[in-house]
Order: structure tokens, then C-alpha cells, then sequence
């Protein structure tokens, strides 16, 4: 009897620490300090996210939504005035020529109310199979990975050491807005080859699109990877940014050489974030921004990384094929890189996990 009254206390603990929700208020003080960022940049980020929500949920509701704090009772009118917020500050401090109290963790207490987010660690475990980062998970920190943007030396012409093209939408979508595109699935060229089938050079061969820039593998695979490349050709600078794909969905399991996913490009003047087409994206920076799960979290949530008594403001203005159902992880932007070597160079005490906390406007503030 006391064998099994133990085994119903020790099953009713281990429940109890299972159900322990992946978001909670914290109204902990917020000890330590702000690493340095650019409030200017923050801002823009916040501008350019709070005009793509103005557009408003109808256009894109999977991810122009509350999301997960709408449970505690957070409205889209606080995520907006969250985003506002950010530039009304920012401009205040740089017209009195004062610092920014953007990176002053008492005021960032006292104006903010904040959600702790823990890691969902039962869509982890899926995932964490050869893959030491995602099975490390700590129980209180989410998995913070780093993207950034590629830097590539690129051709206007097919060569030997450069034979891999970035391609423009194929011929048969110019023009087309994504919703007719959408209309016309079943007979457009963009859904019908695999990465591996153009890599082959099935779209040169037929004419079917047109080469913006070519690439050594390396660099293309990278390209498709971060989603944006700067290209110095000749000496010239130049962006590109991931347009469309073909429907083929990233597989977290495998490497990105064997994905079957294709994404056509576009160039562009700046980096770029989330937006459902090219044409609205949304102007990011790096060490402001995030890529995330924007069906679960909702654009624009400002949110605050931590590590140990270091705390960092960023944006979830971005996602990514590793994002579906994935509310254990977030992507930083890092800078601009030629490879990873190259990354972790600079990087390499930057640390995996953080604590999260997702930061709203409090209610008794106006914001004009």
C-alpha cells in the first residue's frame, strides 16, 4: 500500500512538472544590464513590422495575429502600440541627445509587462535524434540559433568556378500576384522542379527562367539557406532576397545539400524579413532581429533574450522553413558573413540558450 501510495505521489509530481505551462507571466525584477544595439535599428525593424500588421489579419492570418499571449489577455492594439512605443522612445532619446533608455533594464521594467516563454521540449524531442543542440535543451532557456547574411562574390556570366544560377521567378509567373499565382498552381513551372532537378540545369537548358546572378555551389546553397546574399560583382554590391519557392517543404532531418526546396530570388536594396510576397517585406537588421514560429507566436512580438545578467532587445520580424510548430527556438540575426567559419569566428562564445521573454506594452501607457 505505501509502495503504491509512493508511485501515485511520484506520478503526480512528474505530471505536475510536464504541465508546467510554456508561458507565464514573470513579474521577477530584471537584474543586470542591456548589451548595446542601435535604438535607430530597433526601430526601423519595429516601423517596417507594425506597417506589414497594419495591413491587417485578413491578408495574412497566419501569421498577422496575437498568437499565444492572447491568453493573457493581450490585445492587437498593445502589440501595435508595443511596436510604437519602441520608435517614440528611440526618437525622444536621439532629439534630446540622450542615451537610450531602450537599453536601461529599469525602464524597460517599468513600461513593459513580461511572458516568460520555456521551450516547448515535446516538439523538441522530435527533432533531437543526432542533433546535440535540440536534445541540450534546457528546461528553462529556448535553443537560440544564428542566421546571417551571406556575403558571396558572384558572375553575370556561367563559369566553371561559378556554374549554379540565383533565378528570377520563371517566365510564366512575371507579373502574376501571388494569389493568381496560387489560382495557378497545378500548371506553373516554380512547382515543378526540385532543387536537385535545377541543379541540373533543367530551367537553363528549356529557358523557362531567367539567371539574376551566378554562384558557386557553396555560395547558392548558403543563399537558400539564410534567404539573403550580398553579391559583389566587379566590384558592385548588390541584394538578393528569397521571392518564392516551389512548395517542397523544408525537412528539418537532412542536410541542407539534399533539401528538395528551391527558392527563386529577387533583387532588392536591403536585407529583408517575412512578408507573403517579395514585394512587402519587411527591412530588418541585425542583433534587433528574430526569425521565428509566426503562426504560434504572431509577427512583431518584442522580445527580450537573456543570459545571465545580459539582456538583449530584438523583433520577431522573420521565419523559416525549421519554424513550423516550433515553439522551442529562435533564430538571431548575426551580420553579414562569407560561411560559418566565418560566423563562428566572431561568434564563438555567443552562447545557445537563452531565457525569452516576450515584452508588451502595459496598458495604463498612452502612446500617441
Amino acid at each position: 500500500m505505501r509502495q503504491s501510495l509512493f508511485y501515485l505521489l511520484v506520478l503526480s509530481f512528474s505530471i505536475s512538472v510536464a504541465a508546467k505551462p510554456i508561458y507565464s507571466l514573470d513579474k521577477q525584477e530584471l537584474r543586470g544590464s542591456m548589451v548595446d544595439h542601435s535604438s535607430t535599428e530597433l526601430c526601423d525593424v519595429a516601423r517596417g513590422t507594425l506597417s506589414y500588421l497594419n495591413r491587417g489579419s485578413s491578408y495574412d492570418p497566419d501569421v498577422i495575429r496575437v498568437g499565444v499571449v492572447k491568453s493573457f489577455g493581450v490585445t492587437a492594439e498593445q502589440i501595435e502600440d508595443t511596436l510604437k512605443f519602441i520608435c517614440l522612445i528611440a526618437e525622444q532619446d536621439i532629439n534630446s541627445n540622450q542615451s537610450s533608455r531602450l537599453a536601461d533594464t529599469e525602464f524597460v521594467r517599468k513600461h513593459f509587462d513580461m511572458i516568460r516563454w520555456l521551450p516547448d521540449k515535446t516538439q523538441s524531442h522530435k527533432y533531437q535524434k543526432n542533433k546535440p543542440l535540440i536534445a541540450n535543451i534546457p528546461d528553462d532557456q529556448i535553443l537560440l540559433t544564428k542566421y546571417y547574411i551571406k556575403l558571396a562574390q558572384g558572375s553575370i556570366r556561367k563559369t566553371k568556378a561559378m556554374p549554379h544560377a540565383l533565378y528570377s521567378l520563371p517566365n510564366d509567373e512575371i507579373g502574376l500576384t501571388l494569389e493568381q499565382a496560387q489560382n495557378k498552381k497545378a500548371s506553373l513551372v516554380r512547382y515543378r522542379y526540385t532543387k536537385q532537378d535545377i541543379l541540373k540545369g533543367i530551367l537553363e537548358q528549356q529557358g523557362l527562367a531567367t539567371p539574376l546572378i551566378w554562384l558557386s555551389r557553396v555560395d547558392l546553397e548558403d543563399a537558400l539557406m539564410q534567404g539573403t546574399v550580398k553579391v559583389t560583382i566587379d566590384g558592385t554590391e548588390t541584394f538578393f532576397n528569397v521571392h518564392r519557392n516551389n512548395g517542397i517543404q523544408y525537412q528539418r532531418n537532412i542536410n541542407k545539400e539534399a533539401q528538395g526546396r528551391y527558392w527563386y530570388f529577387k533583387q532588392t536594396k536591403t536585407v529583408l524579413g517575412y512578408g507573403k510576397d517579395a514585394n512587402l517585406k519587411i527591412p530588418i537588421y541585425p542583433h534587433v532581429t528574430v526569425a521565428g514560429d509566426l503562426k504560434h507566436l504572431g509577427l512583431g512580438k518584442l522580445i527580450l533574450l537573456s543570459h545571465g545578467d545580459k539582456h538583449r532587445l530584438t523583433i520577431l520580424a522573420d521565419t523559416g522553413g525549421a519554424f513550423e510548430n516550433n515553439q522551442y527556438q529562435l533564430d538571431y540575426l548575426g551580420g553579414f558573413f562569407k560561411d560559418w567559419a566565418d560566423y563562428i569566428a566572431s561568434y564563438k562564445t555567443f552562447p545557445d540558450y537563452f531565457e525569452a521573454r516576450i515584452l508588451v506594452l502595459k496598458k495604463s501607457i498612452i502612446v500617441d
